[in-house]
């Protein structure tokens, strides 16, 4: 339990430090090209879920996401007693990964966003989002686990683009993200809608996984 909480931690603080760090880079590069300075974003996000599944995956499940989490509860797949634990290890990493972008970019470590995020395609595209991620998960999981990585990876690559939130689908990020007034932030006010939407998004994934992923009957 102990090495599965720090690499929760870990791997849940690193992947904060790169959408953060990556989105304040994107946006000082970019020049005022918001697509720009999102395509910034959004590769060394989908490239650092590649490397830290493949890394801690076998320490903990590399779940980083506390709707993931309850997903694999949910279904069985981890005892209901590691739920609150994770969930805890995640938002405090978290954080503490946007702090250290903060720290690396030499802005005040503690900020509060006031990008607004809101409205119903907004909630759509998250619903949306956490149910891919969970579908490629869960698909994964049933035909391809060892490609777990790159499929997720990819997924989020492409989520970022196809959804009008740019894919956050995970609450524990979502809540980070409000804690930093940068490119990639997002506003107090607009965390729970997200939340409740990505909550949302894994309800109807778990209805979906055993009609789509259900093993044959000889």
């Amino acid at each position: 339990m102990q090495k599965s909480l720090i690499a929760e931690f870990l791997g849940t603080g690193l992947l904060l430090a790169t959408v953060i760090g990556s989105g304040i880079m994107g946006e000082q590069l970019a020049g005022g090209n918001v697509a720009l300075a999102l395509l910034g974003n959004t590769l060394p996000t989908g490239a650092i879920l590649f490397v830290l599944i493949t890394i801690l995956g076998p320490v903990s499940g590399a779940h980083f996401n506390p709707a993931v989490s309850l997903a694999m509860c949910l279904t069985g797949r981890m005892a209901w007693a590691r739920l609150a634990p994770f969930i805890i290890a995640q938002v405090t990493g978290a954080v503490v990964g946007v702090w250290l972008a903060h720290a690396m970019f030499d802005l005040s470590i503690l900020e509060v966003s006031v990008k607004q995020r809101w409205g119903a395609g907004q909630w759509i595209a998250e619903a949306t989002a956490t149910l891919g991620l969970l579908l490629t998960i869960f698909g994964g999981l049933r035909f391809n686990a060892p490609a777990i990585p790159m499929l997720v990876g990819l997924y989020i690559t492409a989520a970022y683009w196809f959804t009008s939130s740019t894919s956050f689908a995970n609450p524990a990020v979502t809540f980070a993200r409000a804690f930093s007034n940068t490119f990639a932030g997002i506003a107090p006010g607009s965390v729970l809608p997200f939340i409740v939407a990505q909550l949302v998004g894994m309800g109807v994934a778990l209805a979906l996984v055993p009609l789509v992923f259900a093993e044959e009957k000889a």
